[in-house]
């Protein structure tokens, strides 16, 4: 599940954390949002940013035989 929180401070601070991203993608999800806000002083990457996504593969092998009793 993607999350993204704000927190706004009483001095106009907003602290932003984004949660099920994995990934440099957080960055394209939160840029719009962040323009609106303000400029950004501080960035600190969460270990689902440095995350690799899960990729699977499937390999399926069938042998039929057919003998002639």
């Amino acid at each position: 599940m993607e999350t993204l929180e704000f927190i706004i401070y009483p001095d106009g601070r907003v602290q932003e954390k984004v949660t099920g991203i994995t990934g440099s993608s957080c960055a394209e999800v939160t840029a719009a949002i962040e323009a609106q806000l303000g400029q950004v002083l501080t960035q600190e990457p969460t270990s689902e940013y440095y995350a690799q996504p899960l990729q699977y593969s499937v390999s399926d092998t069938n042998q039929a035989t057919f003998s002639q009793w």
